[in-house]
């Protein structure tokens, strides 16, 4: 299980993890793969602040990436 951390910016995630992306867009973060949204606003989003910004529960989110193979560490 590959373990990302709710302090990093989506960017750092993403660039971590490549495959990321598509299952945060799978989840409901859609605007996560729009060309310039992860260089732009993903250098300063976290997965908490576009749980809060999208109207997500955290909690729903990161059992969805649990789901999918990612361990969440704060």
């Amino acid at each position: 299980m590959k373990e990302i951390s709710l302090k990093k910016s989506v960017y750092e995630l993403c660039s971590e993890h490549p495959e990321l992306a598509d299952v945060m867009r799978g989840i409901g973060f859609v605007n996560i793969t729009k060309p310039g949204m992860l260089q732009s606003a993903g250098r300063i989003m976290t997965i908490p602040k576009g749980c809060r910004a999208m109207g997500m529960s955290l909690e729903s989110v990161c059992e969805q990436l649990n789901n999918h193979g990612y361990k969440t560490t704060d």
